[in-house]
């Protein structure tokens, strides 16, 4: 009977192990966006509020909101690159970025809210 609090205990801590997985491959909290984007060189070329290369990911966020195909089209962009959406330059295909780090940055991105105005 020991080892069966023992087998339940390891169940359970599977199962929020995995809960916490879902959470986070579904968009996780902004420091992880942030964090994520960092580390898949987003950064280079998109900040949060800024146009650097491309358009500021609120900008992103704006355009797509509301759109329920909006986290799975932005996903496959960043995987498959596209033009002529934000101007001239293209956004290019970033195949190494894997399909759910691509969901989770989407979902990240189309979370984020208007910047407060200033006082």
């Amino acid at each position: 009977m020991a080892g069966c609090g023992k087998a339940i205990g390891i169940v359970l801590a599977a199962a929020l192990a995995l809960c916490t997985t879902g959470a986070r491959a579904a968009g996780g909290t902004a420091g992880d966006g942030l964090a994520l984007a960092g580390q898949r060189q987003c950064l280079g070329c998109h900040q949060v509020d800024a146009r650097r290369v491309g358009p500021p990911f609120r900008a992103i966020a704006e355009r797509f909101q509301g759109r329920p195909e909006a986290a799975g089209h932005l996903a496959r962009v960043m995987r498959e690159g596209s033009r002529g959406q934000w101007g001239a330059i293209p956004m290019p295909a970033q195949t190494r970025l894997s399909d759910i780090d691509a969901r989770r940055l989407a979902l990240w991105i189309l979370s984020l809210k208007e910047a407060p105005a200033p006082d």
